[in-house]
Formats: C-alpha cells, sequence, structure tokens
C-alpha cells in the first residue's frame, strides 16, 4: 500500500500531495520514512528525488485552493489522489432580474442549468466540484424584457457604478448555512478608475470552500428601488478554482 503512495506522491502535481493521502500527521509521517529506508538504493533515490524536486510555484487562485487541500471533504481528496479530479479555473454563475424586488435571491433551489442563465442546478455544485470562491463578480444591464429568456440571454452587463441604488445596498453569500460575506457593501464592486482591476470585481482577502451538494445563498439586499431602471438584471458570478473530472 505505502509503496502504491509513494509512486503516486512521486508523480503529483500538488506540492502538498501527502495530505491527499493522510500522511500530514506523525506517525503517518513516520509509515512513509519506513518505506522509503526499506526500498533499494536505486530507487529510493529515485523517489527521494521526485519528491523533493523543485517545482514553480503555484499562483493566483490555484495557489489559494492548494491551502485548503486538507479541509476537502474525504472523496474530493481521494479523487485528486487518484488523478480522477484536476483543478480548474471556474466561475459559477446566476443572472437574475430585479423585477421590482429589494431582495435578490441569486441562486434558488427551483434553479435548472442553462446555458446564458446560470451553469449550476437547484442552486448547488454538482457532485465532486468544491470550489474556493476567490473573488466575486457583480454586474447590471438593461434588457429590452425580462419577460423574454433570449431577452435576458443576451443583456449585455456592466458595473453598477452608474446605479446608486445597487452601489448603496448589500450582499450576503453563504454555503451550508455558513456565511463568506456577511452584510457587506457592494460599494466593493465598484471598479471604475482602477484598470487593473476587471469590471465589477471583489477580491475576497479570506476565500472561502464551498462543497458539493451545499446549498449556494446570495443575496443583493436594496435600501431603495429609486433609479432602477426598469427591465434591470444582475450577473454574480463566483470565481475561483475548482475541481472536475
Amino acid at each position: 500500500m505505502m509503496d502504491e503512495v509513494l509512486g503516486k506522491i512521486a508523480d503529483s502535481e500538488y506540492s502538498n500531495a501527502a495530505e491527499l493521502y493522510g500522511l500530514e500527521g506523525d506517525e503517518a509521517g513516520e509509515e512513509l520514512l519506513g518505506a522509503i529506508r526499506r526500498l533499494p538504493l536505486l530507487k529510493r533515490a529515485k523517489v527521494l528525488k521526485n519528491m523533493f524536486k523543485p517545482s514553480a510555484p503555484s499562483k493566483g487562485s490555484r495557489a489559494e485552493m492548494e491551502k485548503f487541500i486538507v479541509e476537502l471533504p474525504d472523496h474530493i481528496k481521494q479523487g485528486l489522489g487518484a488523478n480522477k479530479l484536476k483543478f480548474a479555473d471556474h466561475v459559477v454563475y446566476s443572472i437574475k432580474a430585479i423585477n421590482g424586488a429589494k431582495t435578490i435571491k441569486m441562486f434558488e433551489p427551483q434553479d435548472v442549468k442553462e446555458v446564458g442563465l446560470t451553469n449550476v442546478s437547484n442552486g448547488r455544485l454538482p457532485k465532486n466540484s468544491a470550489l474556493l470562491v476567490s473573488g466575486i463578480f457583480l454586474l447590471q444591464g438593461v434588457a429590452t424584457t425580462i419577460t423574454s429568456k433570449d431577452d435576458l440571454k443576451s443583456t449585455i452587463f456592466t458595473g453598477i457604478d452608474s446605479v446608486g441604488a445597487l452601489s448603496t445596498g448589500e450582499f450576503t453569500l453563504k454555503a451550508n448555512k455558513k456565511s463568506i460575506a456577511d452584510s457587506t457593501s457592494n460599494e466593493v464592486f465598484k471598479t471604475s478608475g482602477y484598470n487593473a482591476v476587471p469590471v465589477g470585481f471583489y477580491k475576497l482577502s479570506n476565500p472561502r470552500l464551498i462543497h458539493d451538494d451545499v446549498d449556494i445563498e446570495m443575496e443583493i439586499e436594496l435600501g431603495t428601488l429609486t433609479g432602477v431602471p426598469p427591465n434591470t438584471v444582475l450577473y454574480v458570478g463566483l470565481y475561483g478554482t475548482v475541481t472536475i473530472p
């Protein structure tokens, strides 16, 4: 068993791959060292060379995700360790019309995955997916109508800077009833004049994991509808690194 693990660690693309195989504790570490000592000299040298060879450090959301490997559910860690799952860039998105409401729920149990409207069903990630939310997009646009899906899908989105009621509103993001952002001012999405920041993007200082098969809850709260154009549509995107087959 340990010989098989050594082979996987040596070939792994993850800098902290030992955590995927439950080898981060002292007892497991002693077992690993014992297995290495028992290897023939040439094979031992090869394994050690592969285990400790320098690798280019990960960057951005990928680097943040690697710090959260220990918090991933066991079935996802096992999938990564067996090379059945891998990390990928991802944006979980949803488009909803304000339609006269002061509270807009961006992910709901009745949502059905449909290109141009949302890429998740039931407001949940699919099985074997875990997303580290590194940042959030909030954009707005005005649709020709909000009664036609095609009109919603063809909305041109831009920042919220020009809509005061949106800028002064708040948002809350939760997953499995646990807060990722709580009653945070929408002012953080105003990016006008910041050329190095994507339009409407807020980088989280404290990224958080969303596991598969748990409810994603994001609500946009408006204090007023004054100045909100008719047929205004919101776009929310949860940007980060996700596990995929």
